[in-house]
């Protein structure tokens, strides 16, 4: 399989990656570097110990005087997240029925390649674009263990591949652009309240093993590391949207 599709994109989308990447790198060197004054601090944990819902709604449902808290609360609970879903689901939405909407899916489809090897290279260039986000907007290194590190980024990788395939998929589906994003937001947007609020909700407590969110930064991984079962989740969530997308693109009428 010739990766000229996937290079094609990258390359049509060098200009906002790299800014959302330079944006990035930037916000996690000043949180990093703020750290010591907060550090010895106890002002803000009792803050939120006043109001766990409100903190909860952030993505903060415990000290963020640790380490481990400071880099949850601040990055790998909402701000990351959040940049890389704008980008995943985003690009999963417009690959697909945004090309067909604009013309020019056809103008590929017409090409000497197979639908399934199209779909598979616009995966690829997700997983170009997350890979990238993740790697530089992981946290510099602190007093935390680099396994952890590694393991909420790679759990953070995955989620934004899911949503970004979830997409990618709802819109192979209906050929429509603002369906995928609507429906592509909707969902990470409920699988970030369920995934908060449950802590101190307990009627939605039950809800929170079906929010990605849960299984990859949701749980305090940070501290206590990814579950094999997170990367189960997350891995088999990816694989079967990925098989949507392509099922979905082979019976699309292409315009």
């Amino acid at each position: 399989m010739h990766p000229d599709i996937t290079w094609l994109d990258v390359s049509n989308r060098r200009r906002s990656l790299t800014g959302y990447c330079l944006g990035m790198a930037v916000y996690t060197l000043v949180v990093v570097v703020i750290f010591p004054a907060f550090k010895t601090s106890s002002s803000l944990d009792k803050l939120i110990a006043s109001d766990s819902t409100a903190a909860a709604l952030f993505g903060i449902s415990g000290p963020i005087s640790t380490t481990g808290g400071w880099l949850n609360g601040n990055i790998y609970a909402n701000f990351l997240p959040l940049i890389m879903l704008l980008l995943t689901i985003g690009y999963g939405a417009a690959c697909l029925a945004g090309q067909d909407e604009d013309g020019t899916l056809g103008l590929v489809a017409v090409l000497p390649v197979r639908r399934t090897a199209i779909a598979a290279q616009k995966a690829a260039v997700l997983t170009v674009t997350v890979a990238v986000l993740v790697i530089i907007g992981r946290s510099f290194q602190l007093d935390i263990a680099v396994t952890r590190i590694a393991s909420v980024s790679a759990a953070t990788f995955l989620m934004g591949l899911d949503f970004g395939l979830v997409a990618m998929a709802i819109g192979a589906l209906t050929g429509r652009r603002g369906t995928a994003i609507g429906a592509g937001t909707a969902l990470a947007a409920a699988s970030y309240l369920v995934s908060s609020l449950a802590p101190v909700a307990s009627w939605i407590r039950p809800g929170r093993y079906a929010s990605l969110f849960y299984w990859s930064v949701g749980n305090s991984q940070i501290s206590g590391g990814v579950s094999p079962i997170g990367y189960a989740v997350l891995t088999i969530t990816g694989l079967c949207a990925l098989a949507a997308a392509i099922l979905s693109f082979r019976r699309l009428d292409i315009h």
